[in-house]
């Protein structure tokens, strides 16, 4: 994927030479062009295209918005009650993903969420071991998150 960004900035630029015009609109002119032509070839590229990793990256950034503001809502509803009622607690919770960056990634968002935090990953990356404010509440919104995460973060990880 890097590759493909600079040989895309690379035909942006030489686009710019030979047009002979040093403006914003024609860099972006041929680095349109050279998207273009990356497209094109995308079949003898060894890696994915880069815009649609770059497009999973985004939709990944806002399902993770999207958590953080519904767990948000959660945990300021508990703190709003006139008594606070919970029933914080430790769970474990299994993943799918694989590799270090996967695994580490989901537990940065997991934690990330309020009403939740990663305390340990086990050995072979397969179980999460969670602090939840409260168990009922938390870890249900907790299981939702987790599969809308990985299934963000397979969509980014993963050709």
């Amino acid at each position: 994927m890097p590759m493909q960004v600079l040989v895309n900035l690379l035909i942006g630029v030489i686009w710019m030479f030979l047009q002979d015009d040093w403006s914003v609109l024609t860099f972006f002119s041929g680095y349109l062009f050279g998207l273009l032509v990356l497209y094109i070839l995308r079949r003898y590229l060894p890696t994915k295209f880069y815009l649609v990793t770059l497009l999973a990256i985004v939709q990944l950034f806002f399902v993770f918005i999207y958590e953080l503001f519904t767990s948000s809502i959660l945990v300021i509803r508990q703190i709003l009650r006139p008594k606070i009622n919970i029933t914080p607690g430790i769970f474990t919770l299994e993943t799918e993903l694989e590799g270090d960056l996967e695994v580490t990634l989901l537990a940065l968002l997991l934690t990330l969420t309020p009403g939740s935090v990663v305390v340990e990953v086990t050995s072979d990356s397969k179980k999460f071991y969670i602090h939840a404010m409260d168990i009922p509440e938390s870890s249900n919104a907790v299981l939702q998150s987790k599969a809308k995460f990985e299934k963000a973060i397979k969509k980014v990880t993963r050709a």
